[in-house]
């Protein structure tokens, strides 16, 4: 067998309950690949190294489970190699129904929790008692700045581990934790409280020429170089009624100093109708966007932008969701799971980013969802099982995904592969599609007659425009279809994420802000 603890806890009566409760399924890849989960990593080495405490299970010879809560200074539990850990039993502190037990039967479970970030490490090993005829082994356990007296030591030979769900697991936070996680936020609070401009009347800063005023009446930063804007109608009113997914067209000026709209998703409550809030994340090499809104966008700023616009909606019916987020991809995620627990629908989130510093809203969402939502962090090599997540979903439950493209590009691969109804997956970009190996292909306009010669380097929709034609758009993500033609001649490579199957093969039509042709030329009813 591939998984090792699965090899020792999947016993044929734990396969009988799993295949009775559905989800038999979903372990079958459990059974495949090489053996892997019982040799530790770097990850297992340092989730180890941190923690102060454990939980450790034995067997009396009664056949009862007896357990242990183990405790001492951080990183008292040493990984020795790949397969071994151990640790001191100090003097004030001895484990006489444990060590009983190991004389009789060898096994242990081990429990290492993390409950500030809602994780635990299951581990399964074999131990070995050492006494002071190994005085060199002994001295590997000791701990240089902790005074108590070793007793005895104990090596643990790991044949198995496992990573486990966050499940109804409660966060819990030492003062310390608390004061690393704010000091940043107080820091860049004080920052912005000195930032705020004085506002005199008729000296107010405006931009954009939009129907909708809203002014930034509260910023927040959310996490590393991501940051919160709380927008408000100017005279406190009700603002207009949105749906979750629902983004805004938001002017703002380039350090250029070129006009320019930038489209972001609604990220509050879409049940309030008293503020939007929308959150950017700054990008130093990206296109200047972020950049100029982060240094220029200030309290009390007016904002005038269009109404808002949804192209990323929820189902109407009451099928399941499956909800996945990557980095600031959480914007448009996060209302939708506000909008699906108000309508108690059954969903779930996953949420993958770098690491907690790095992930917008995270405490918000272990707060408000518990048990539906999980995380992902690079940092700590925690990834997410795009496959799984496909195989095990109801048959049919939709999958919302926004992050960036390697992201969104992994499940669709993933779904081909399984043999997913495409129109399951339905997909925001935040970034425009990279267009690699694209080749330069010649474009005509049926009803017009102009031929345009489309460049490997620019999109469809770039070319009409250089060309003067007036073309319609909006997001040129191709989120929006405000751009859609229909096709005459030729094939397409779609790479839009808002038309559906039958939208692409039936009604012929495509998105030529991000799609293209795939051969050498391309004829649409212009």
């Amino acid at each position: 067998m591939a998984h090792k603890y699965a090899e020792i806890a999947f016993t044929d009566s734990v396969r009988e309950v799993q295949q009775q409760l559905g989800s038999r399924a979903g372990y079958a890849a459990f059974d495949e690949g090489d053996d892997h989960n019982h040799m530790m990593s770097e990850r297992e080495t340092s989730f180890i190294g941190a923690r102060d405490s454990f939980y450790m299970a034995s067997v009396g010879e009664t056949g009862w489970p007896y357990v242990q809560h183990r405790g001492g200074p951080a990183g008292f539990v040493r990984v020795i190699d790949a397969q071994t850990i151990g640790f001191a039993d100090f003097s004030g502190n001895r484990q006489y129904v444990s060590v009983g037990n190991l004389r009789k039967d060898d096994r242990v479970s081990l429990f290492f929790m993390d409950y500030a970030n809602r994780t635990r490490l299951k581990m399964l090993g074999r131990v070995r008692l050492v006494g002071s005829d190994e005085p060199e082994l002994l001295a590997q356990l000791e701990m240089t700045d902790y005074r108590a007296e070793i007793e005895r030591g104990f090596i643990i030979h790991i044949e198995a581990f496992d990573w486990n769900c966050l499940q109804h697991m409660t966060p819990r936070y030492t003062d310390a934790d608390i004061e690393a996680l704010i000091a940043p936020l107080q820091q860049e609070l004080t920052e912005l409280r000195a930032q705020r401009p004085v506002v005199r009347q008729g000296s107010m800063q405006s931009l954009g020429q939009g129907p909708l005023p809203l002014v930034i009446s509260g910023i927040r930063q959310l996490a590393a170089n991501i940051r919160a804007y709380e927008l408000r109608d100017p005279e406190g009113g009700v603002l207009p009624p949105i749906e979750a997914g629902s983004h805004l067209q938001v002017p703002l000026r380039l350090n250029d100093g070129q006009d320019t709209i930038r489209h972001y998703s609604i990220c509050s409550n879409p049940a309030r109708r008293d503020i939007y809030e929308i959150a950017v994340r700054r990008d130093d090499s990206g296109l200047g966007g972020s950049l100029a809104l982060h240094e220029t966008f200030k309290m009390d700023m007016q904002l005038n932008c269009e109404l808002p616009v949804n192209n990323f909606t929820l189902p109407a019916d009451d099928r399941p969701v499956v909800l996945i987020a990557g980095g600031i991809g959480i914007t448009p995620i996060k209302p939708m799971a506000q909008a699906l627990k108000a309508r108690a629908s059954k969903f779930e989130i996953h949420y993958a980013g770098r690491s907690d510093r790095e992930m917008a809203f995270k405490d918000r969402l272990q707060l408000e969802f518990g048990k539906t939502l999980r995380l992902y962090r690079s940092a700590n090599n925690e990834r997410m099982d795009i496959r799984q997540l496909l195989f095990t979903a109801s048959s049919d439950a939709l999958f919302y995904i926004c992050g960036p493209a390697r992201l969104i590009d992994a499940f669709l691969a993933a779904a081909n592969e399984l043999g997913l109804d495409p129109d399951r997956l339905r997909f925001e970009r935040f970034t425009p599609l990279e267009m690699d190996e694209a080749k330069p292909f010649r474009l005509e306009l049926k009803r017009s007659g102009i031929q345009i010669e489309v460049g490997a380097d620019q999109s469809m929709l770039d070319a009409m425009l250089n060309a003067g034609v007036e073309a319609r758009y909006s997001c040129r993500l191709g989120n929006c279809r405000s751009c859609a033609v229909e096709v005459s001649e030729g094939k397409v490579v779609h790479r839009d994420s808002a038309l559906s199957t039958e939208e692409r093969e039936q009604d012929r039509l495509m998105c030529p802000c991000v799609s293209r042709a795939s051969g050498d030329y391309l004829v649409v009813d212009l």
